[in-house]
């Protein structure tokens, strides 16, 4: 490095090393403070409450059945009014009673199809994204069984704790096995 150049670089502050190592510190700590094993995976609206059902976790649940509840009401008022709205149009009834089976049929597969993903995840090849467009005008089966599932559990809780249980026995089982240097052990004796 020439003069010239040494003379444009700026120098360091003398507590810019301070900050850096207490940042170095202070990450040390929070890794230290991420508990060892397997972590809840977050549901929606709950975060990992549904763990110990901390943090007013009934409430919440209630909440958000009260609330999809009434978001489904509201949507059903509004599906009504378009079909008021065919009717003013004076469309004839073939189309009317196809809205009315179409948004049926459709409320009753993602229903189904909400309720289930509750219990069990989705295979990676299954039919979801296929279904992606009828559970979407179906939205209303969705928001009742969102709010039929909050008056028992988060949903998606029982599934998620499940995997979360057995994570964590895996991770004991596998933690617990490891105990001792394995070189310092004797070698096993020939018969």
């Amino acid at each position: 490095m020439s003069d010239d150049q040494r003379d444009q670089t700026p120098a360091e502050p003398a507590g810019a090393a301070a900050p850096a190592r207490a940042s170095a510190a202070s990450a040390s700590a929070s890794a230290a403070a991420v508990p060892a094993g397997p972590q809840p995976e977050p549901i929606r609206y709950f975060g990992t409450t549904w763990v110990n059902h901390e943090s007013h976790y009934g409430l919440r649940r209630a909440a958000l059945a009260v609330g999809s509840l009434v978001t489904a009401t509201a949507a059903a008022l509004l599906l009504r009014f378009s079909y008021e709205g065919l009717e003013i149009g004076n469309v004839g009834p073939f189309l009317s009673i196809s809205v009315v089976v179409l948004f049926a049929i459709s409320s009753a597969i993602a229903f189904v199809k909400t309720w289930d993903s509750y219990n069990r995840r989705p295979a990676p090849s299954s039919d979801e994204a296929a279904l992606k467009g009828l559970k979407t005008i179906g939205f209303i089966g969705s928001l009742i069984a969102y709010s039929l599932r909050c008056l028992t559990e988060a949903p998606g809780e029982k599934l998620r704790r499940a995997e979360y249980e057995r994570a964590l026995a895996d991770y004991e089982r596998r933690r617990s096995t490891r105990t001792g240097n394995p070189a310092a052990r004797r070698p096993k004796r020939k018969k």
